[in-house]
C-alpha cells in the first residue's frame, strides 16, 4: 500500500502564490504516476495535474499556464506550483498515486481570497 501525506496549503490572496508537497512511503516502487486533484464545496473533485515516471506532466486547462507539477526522487515527494492564484481555485486539494490500484492522501485546504 502507498501511504500519501499532503502539506502546504493556506489562505492567499488573489494573484499569490502557494506549494503544495505531497510525500509517499509503503510500496513506492509500485507508483507510476502522481497527481492532484482538487474539491470545492458543493462540486465534483476535479483532477489538476500529473506527472509519471518518466516525468511526462499533464495539466488541467483551468489551470494550464499557472501551476507546475514536479517531483523530487530523492525524497519521494511531488509538488505543485501554483501561481497566478484566482478565487476558484479555493478548494481542498488532494494528492494521488497511481499504481497497484489508487492512493489517496487526506488533503490540503487551498483558500484564495481577499
Amino acid at each position: 500500500q502507498v501511504q500519501l501525506v499532503e502539506s502546504g496549503g493556506g489562505l492567499v490572496q488573489p494573484g499569490g502564490s502557494l506549494t503544495l508537497s505531497c510525500a509517499a512511503s509503503g510500496s513506492i516502487f509500485s507508483i507510476s504516476a502522481m497527481g492532484w486533484s482538487r474539491q470545492a464545496p458543493g462540486k465534483q473533485r476535479e483532477w489538476v495535474a500529473r506527472i509519471n515516471i518518466v516525468e511526462t506532466t499533464e495539466y488541467a486547462d483551468s489551470v494550464k499556464g499557472r501551476f507546475t507539477i514536479s517531483r523530487d526522487t530523492a525524497k519521494n515527494t511531488v509538488y505543485l506550483q501554483m501561481n497566478s492564484l484566482k478565487p476558484e481555485d479555493t478548494a481542498r486539494y488532494f494528492c494521488y498515486a497511481q499504481g497497484d490500484g489508487t492512493a489517496w492522501g487526506q488533503g490540503t485546504q487551498v483558500t484564495v481570497s481577499s
